[in-house]
């Protein structure tokens, strides 16, 4: 018995915590989803943004913000989505990991080159995925873009 009760504390203190939300989700752009009325930020990933506009391998422009939601969305195909929220972020929106399964959302989208590593929020996380997807030239990787965040700042999405 006096064995028995530190594992059991061990085991509930080891216990993985569960999902913050599980839902089907809707694809909102290629890094935010809504599941039950509720916007989540896919953390430590920057997709283009919904008008944001990239140059494909041959320098001929595309809708590299609304090609990113699409392929988010083809990658759920309306199976349920798990998120743990990891922030809140200055809009009020959950930033969370998500997955499909035991897949994580964020490190697939990177690593096609739908998104990019968002550095800053991601520490060490999808480094090997960006470097996958850079070597690979996959999506923006293929030609020439603009990261998210630099797009943004320059107002180009006004």
């Amino acid at each position: 018995m006096r064995v028995l009760i530190p594992v059991l504390v061990c085991l509930a203190a080891c216990a993985p915590e569960p999902p913050t939300v599980v839902g089907r989700a809707s694809v909102i752009d290629g890094d935010t989803l809504e599941i039950h009325d509720q916007r989540i930020r896919l953390w430590g990933v920057d997709a283009p943004e919904g008008r944001q506009s990239c140059d494909d391998a041959q320098g001929k422009p595309y809708a590299c913000g609304r090609m990113s939601a699409n392929r988010l969305d083809q990658h759920i195909q309306g199976r349920p989505v798990s998120c743990f929220e990891e922030d809140i972020d200055r809009y009020g929106r959950s930033v969370a990991r998500c997955q499909v399964g035991d897949k994580d959302i964020g490190a697939w989208m990177v690593r096609q080159g739908q998104a990019v590593r968002y550095a800053r929020y991601a520490g060490s996380a999808y480094v090997v995925e960006e470097a996958a997807a850079k070597r690979d030239r996959a999506g923006v990787w293929a030609g020439r873009f603009t990261e998210p965040e630099t797009w943004r700042r320059e107002g180009r999405g006004r």
